[in-house]
């Protein structure tokens, strides 16, 4: 590029020249004063508004400092916030494990003025530290009390399905006295046959009641036998699970069918002397696993009961009958 220069102070013209390199140099050059008489600006505009106020620099100032200081605002709010929903399972949680310890507390029969889930335990110790603790400190504690609280949760789950889980199985153990009035007239074990007067074993319990007097299941399960049979007379049968069955024999009616079920305490046959008997009374046995088990170890004892079986068997121990029954002969 060229330039040609005429001046009339000039005794001819004169002819410059322009090389690329050149046009670079000033470039920079201008660009270089133009950053340098901005930043000067910004520096006396700055210190100027800090001893001078000027309005419009004041109203930049402010404007900028608002904006940056309501975005750290929101960045707050939206921290709380996300606090409070996080604040707000965890209550759920807590309410759910409250109701879960009193599902299981009440199941395991203790007393609610024990053990009160809604009051805080007492707690102390020393003053705490002068540090105090960050939005991101508490993020960090609630999201581990959050983890623990649900582990908690799933602990008292399990806990409480077992707890049900041995509910379950003893309400099947047949414990329950099948009628509620009589005397026991014979216990479990070895005995003299009422009819032949021979020894024999006597696999369970005769209770002597009037006829008519309602027997009741000893445990829940299902009616497998209920039939009329040469020597139990009127006899129900129950199975109650895990291999155990209980028999009721010599009734004068039954009220239950084959694959009823039944309840506990509910009544399924009626007191009777049917079948080889020799007065109205109920017969009674327990069998786990086809084994005739002595029903005292399973019923609850109103009145002495047990004692009165322990001491039936105790008089048809083996051994003594035995020698009675050489001493006969």
């Amino acid at each position: 590029m060229q330039i040609i220069v005429v001046d009339k102070r000039l005794a001819r013209a004169r002819t410059l020249t322009l090389t690329r390199r050149h046009a670079v140099f000033v470039f920079a050059a201008a660009v270089l004063v133009v950053l340098m008489m901005s930043g000067m600006f910004s520096f006396l505009t700055v210190r100027a508004a800090s001893s001078f106020p000027i309005p419009i620099v004041s109203d930049v100032i402010s404007f900028v400092t608002r904006d940056q200081m309501e975005r750290q605002d929101q960045r707050v709010r939206d921290s709380v916030t996300a606090l409070a929903r996080k604040l707000g399972e965890v209550q759920a949680q807590l309410l759910r494990l409250d109701a879960l310890g009193e599902r299981v507390s009440r199941a395991t029969g203790i007393r609610p003025e024990e053990f009160r889930f809604q009051e805080l335990p007492g707690r102390g110790g020393p003053l705490p530290g002068s540090d105090s603790m960050t939005l991101q400190d508490l993020d960090v504690e609630l999201q581990r009390f959050t983890k623990s609280v649900e582990q908690r949760a799933d602990y008292m789950a399990v806990i409480e399905g077992e707890v049900q889980s041995q509910q379950v199985r003893q309400a099947l153990l047949p414990n329950s006295k099948p009628v509620s009035d009589g005397f026991i007239g014979s216990g479990f074990g070895w005995r003299n046959d009422p009819f032949t007067g021979e020894m024999a074993r006597h696999e369970g319990i005769d209770f002597a009641a009037s006829p008519g007097t309602p027997i009741h299941a000893a445990a829940g399960g299902v009616v497998t036998v209920a039939e009329r049979h040469p020597v139990w007379g009127n006899v129900v049968e129950i199975d109650h699970g895990n291999s155990l069955m209980t028999r009721y024999a010599h009734a004068s009616r039954l009220v239950v069918r084959p694959g009823d079920l039944v309840k506990r305490g509910q009544k399924i046959a009626e007191v009777g002397t049917t079948g080889r008997s020799t007065g109205p009374h109920l017969h009674f046995e327990v069998h786990s696993k086809g084994v005739a088990q002595n029903p005292s170890k399973f019923l609850s004892a109103p009145n002495g009961l047990l004692k009165q079986v322990a001491a039936g068997s105790a008089q048809a121990d083996p051994k003594a009958l035995a020698g009675q029954a050489k001493a006969r002969n």
